[in-house]
């Protein structure tokens, strides 16, 4: 069946299609019995009004994109939660894709979603993305954009981060206080920023507590990605390599949840021989043996401060408002479990 227009409804009653658009919108020089007839019929006929219609008068297309590097992973279903809760508030609906770790892939997505009109964007950067020309584009064309977590500083919007470079020291600080001399570090792909960030984390508090920074210590992926695999791999050559090593700090709990199975296949006793700490918090931290101490990430908090963020830029930029980027910063928190000394 065709969807019903106003003007078959206007038809039907024998009234003006302006009458109809306006008793739908409750205006007050309709009297209550036109709108009542008039509601009722369009609920009948299952009337939806035509969003590109309403697009095109208000210039708004109550539509958003959202880009993350994955959709199956516990931070990022927890930011997309954050980001829908709020948007359902606002009446906006969430266009979600999946870069997949690709910068050619999160291109073509900025591409598409500029070409559909939405109002706004919301990006995680792929660790692949080391251009940014296509999120400049963006800025360029006066489209609000907020990036999230996977950040670049060479792109001026509003950026909603959490201090990894800080988080990263207390994990590796947590390692020397519970007794841990020799520390390495799976650091991941050499991007994004984040990653940047972890390892200066980890590389200050060693030198802050005399510590010798190795950088033989220092594992890096084969790939973008941050995987079981990754953490299985860089746990058997740091076992080859360095069997004196006590400690790592690793960039994620998704790598060191792979490391853990390794050592543990190994026979590597955890964490009386060495001690690990993870990033994210994600759930299967919490019921692996052993559990893994690991940074707690705010993800659902980030996903609604990046909405509720936009949705400011974007009501601005209807209102012909100036906004300057902002930068919002969450807090993180260590949450100690098994796999660390007391």
């Amino acid at each position: 069946m065709k969807p019903v227009t106003l003007k078959e409804i206007a038809e039907k009653l024998n009234i003006s299609v302006t009458t109809v658009s306006k008793a739908l919108k409750d205006y007050s020089d309709v009297s209550p019995k036109t709108k009542a007839l008039v509601k009722e019929l369009a609920a009948t006929l299952n009337y939806t009004p035509n969003s590109f219609a309403v697009h095109l008068r208000t210039k708004e297309s109550k539509t958003i994109g959202l880009v993350i590097p994955e959709v199956v992973h516990h931070f990022f279903s927890n930011v997309i939660k954050g980001i829908i809760s709020e948007a359902e508030k606002e009446g906006y609906l969430v266009i979600i894709l999946q870069s997949n770790e690709s910068y050619e892939l999160e291109k073509k997505q900025i591409e598409l979603l500029m070409s559909h009109r939405v109002d706004g964007i919301l990006i995680s950067l792929a660790n692949g993305t080391a251009d940014f020309k296509h999120l400049n584009a963006v800025i360029e064309q006066d489209k609000p954009l907020v990036m999230f977590d996977k950040i670049a500083k060479l792109v001026k919007c509003s950026k909603i981060i959490i201090d990894d470079q800080k988080a990263a020291y207390i994990a590796t600080q947590h390692l020397i206080d519970t007794g841990c001399k020799r520390i390495a570090h799976f650091r991941g792909p050499l991007l994004p920023q984040n990653s940047i960030d972890r390892f200066l984390g980890y590389k200050k508090a060693l030198l802050d507590n005399g510590m010798e920074y190795d950088p033989n210590l220092v594992y890096l992926n084969d790939c973008d990605e941050n995987s079981f695999d990754d953490g299985k791999m860089n746990a058997a050559k740091l076992y080859k390599e360095h069997n004196d090593v006590d400690g790592i700090f690793i960039n994620t709990d998704m790598v060191a949840i792979g490391a853990i199975s390794e050592f543990n296949r190994l026979g590597v006793k955890i964490p009386e021989e060495i001690s690990i700490v993870g990033f994210s918090n994600w759930f299967m931290s919490s019921v692996i043996s052993p559990t893994i101490t690991t940074i707690d990430q705010p993800g659902y908090a980030m996903g609604q401060t990046a909405f509720k963020q936009l949705y400011k830029e974007i009501k601005a930029h209807k209102n012909n408002v100036a906004i300057s980027p902002e930068i919002i910063q969450l807090e993180t928190a260590l949450v100690k479990r098994e796999s660390t000394k007391n």
